[in-house]
């Protein structure tokens, strides 16, 4: 049976896709309990700094698109099935790898001398607290870098159960340390250790996966330099799209850092807190599919076969998209005053303006990885540099006349332009039938989203319950509404008739047991 699991490619999406989930409400479940408590422990401003000092190295730590290169060629060399040519381009990765990682091990020394002129508006208590927390997470940074390719292995060799059970024990192994370690009188400084200590265990666990359950063995004999020239060729655009995407949310707490003061940066960081539940939730699959679509472009090439995937992944995620941001929308506020406090009611405008053009973006999932796959990402990268340059320039001047609250409007209009793009150039360059992939998702499935809102908010106003309590029950009819709609005006007759008959074959076992 369980050979089964780790060789059935269906299995494992299937599988891996429900324990991606299982890992994010096990993260969101614990950061909601445990983040107001973690603030309260520490402080707003140490969380200020704690947020600071992880987007600046995260501004560093680029891979200058590696991760990106292991995940499409492997995949495409087992396509092919040639497995020599998996293992001499790893040991050139690795390699490369060991160069960034040097390159990057200097920046960051010659960026701590630079941390008193740079943030200015940091007290110099928080000035000496920000250059230790940053010592600590660069070190670990440094370390854990090269093996940033692991998921990319585990992805294209489509273990992806195994994957997603790395996350579940970061994930829960981060939170339960981090609760001792406050119990225990810890402070801002245990709390980046505890960050580095699961990280380990999730590396070790991800390396002993591979060597047992794939063949690959890298060998670091030399390289031929035709393949540097082709990692080269595919990466140098994956790492321009990724610097210009750090000049979103990563950039941003720096911003406010030079224009603000750390309670902005600090309800910034629960905007982001919420984005990045937001962007887990609905990128869960992400990546699951780049094996798929490497077989369909190497052994038939067939758009229809894209197309059709696209839909019904697109479609998926953009109800998904639209269910968190229904549910936000009629309940976020409420449930910002629960959780941290009418101070920080800022961050429900903010979480808003920052997920809604997610919806647009995360429902061209298969486009996306199309476009790694037949390495044409120079356009994502272009498109990413000017998203990037848009927000920089508009979060200078909206952060220092709005505070956080022009930072989001800057991010909204960033994203939206992102989105509006990428629809078009898809329809030209994979030759994908926008139109009527806008007809079928969004038209589809936005007056759905539309009626949801107004039920949520005539049931909101009318509903007495107040607390946590209220917010739950209003959450479950909310829900149950959407799933309602979604059911009867959302999906196919195909697709309705594949759940019934799926939920009647789960009632008859049921009833054999």
């Amino acid at each position: 049976m369980l050979a089964k699991i780790k060789n059935d490619k269906n299995i494992q999406i299937k599988v891996g896709g429900i324990l991606s989930y299982v890992s994010i409400f096990i993260n969101i479940l614990a950061g909601l309990i445990y983040t107001p408590w973690m603030i309260q422990e520490i402080g707003p401003s140490q969380y200020g700094l704690f947020t600071l000092a992880n987007s600046l190295i995260s501004l560093f730590l680029i891979d200058f698109g590696l991760s990106s290169a292991t995940a499409r060629y492997v995949s495409l060399y087992r396509a092919e099935g040639n497995q020599e040519k998996v293992d001499r381009f790893l040991g050139a990765i690795y390699k490369l790898y060991l160069l960034v990682d040097t390159i990057i091990f200097i920046c960051l020394i010659i960026l701590f001398f630079l941390i008193d002129s740079i943030y200015v508006k940091l007290t110099p208590i928080e000035l000496e607290q920000l250059k230790v927390v940053y010592c600590i997470a660069g070190l670990y940074s440094i370390i854990s870098f090269p093996f940033v390719t692991l998921n990319g292995i585990l992805t294209a060799y489509e273990q992806f159960i195994q994957q997603k059970l790395a996350d579940i024990i970061y994930r829960v192994l981060v939170v339960v340390l981090m609760v001792i370690i406050l119990l225990q009188g810890g402070g801002l400084y245990a709390l980046v250790i505890v960050n580095a200590i699961a990280g380990l265990t999730s590396i070790f666990y991800k390396i002993f996966i591979i060597k047992r359950n794939t063949e690959v063995k890298p060998k670091f004999d030399k390289t031929e330099t035709g393949l540097y020239k082709k990692i080269f060729e595919f990466s140098i655009w994956v790492t321009v799209a990724s610097l210009a995407q750090r000049l979103v949310f990563n950039i941003t707490p720096s911003i406010l850092g030079m224009v603000a003061n750390t309670t902005a940066i600090a309800i910034f960081g629960i905007i982001t807190t919420i984005e990045s539940y937001t962007f887990t939730l609905t990128n869960a699959i992400n990546g699951m599919f780049i094996p798929k679509v490497s077989r369909i472009y190497t052994r038939h090439n067939d758009n229809d076969s894209i197309m059709r995937l696209m839909l019904n992944v697109g479609r998926f995620q953009y109800a998904l998209n639209g269910l968190i941001v229904v549910g936000f929308a009629v309940l976020g506020k409420e449930f910002i005053v629960l959780w941290m406090g009418e101070s920080y009611i800022e961050a429900y405008y903010g979480i808003l303006l920052v997920i809604i053009p997610g919806m647009f973006y995360n429902a061209l999932e298969i486009a996306h990885t199309a476009i790694t796959v037949q390495n044409k990402v120079r356009i994502q990268a272009f498109v990413n540099i000017g998203m990037g340059i848009c927000n920089v320039i508009l979060s200078l001047v909206l952060s220092k006349i709005y505070g956080v609250i022009g930072a989001c409007i800057s991010i909204f209009i960033a994203y939206s332009l992102r989105a509006i793009i990428l629809h078009i150039i898809y329809n030209k360059i994979l030759d994908i039938d926008i139109i009527m992939f806008a007809k079928k998702c969004y038209l589809k499935l936005m007056p759905v989203m539309i009626i949801s809102l107004v039920f949520g908010k005539l049931i909101l106003s009318v509903n007495s319950i107040e607390g946590w309590g209220g917010i739950l029950c209003n959450g479950i009819i909310v829900v149950a509404i959407y799933g309602f709609l979604i059911f009867m005006f959302g999906i196919t007759k195909e697709e309705k008739n594949a759940i019934l008959l799926t939920l009647k074959n789960k009632i008859r076992s049921s009833k054999e047991m």
